[in-house]
């Protein structure tokens, strides 16, 4: 293959605006809330240096990794459909 041929290969994806950014943002709050109910050993690594309400109290930097690592791959899948459907 030659290297046009390659580039003719890659899809066209949105430009990052707005409605981007508020998808991302959103799927991140999906995962973390998901995450605070289904991480069931939650707490074992270092906490947050932030204050956080008692509900959040087990939430450290391992369980806000993973959950915002789990949000950005859905947020990534939720916006290449939906500027593929063209809804973005």
């Amino acid at each position: 293959m030659t290297f046009p041929s390659l580039l003719a290969q890659v899809p066209q994806t949105v430009e990052w605006n707005f409605q981007v950014a508020l998808v991302m943002i959103s799927a991140n709050l999906v995962a973390i809330f998901i995450g605070r109910f289904a991480i069931q050993k939650a707490g074992v690594g270092p906490d947050l240096p932030i204050s956080k309400p008692d509900v959040w109290k087990n939430f450290g930097v391992p369980e806000l990794l993973a959950t915002v690592s789990l949000g950005h791959i859905l947020g990534a899948g939720f916006i290449l459909g939906l500027s593929n459907a063209g809804l973005l």
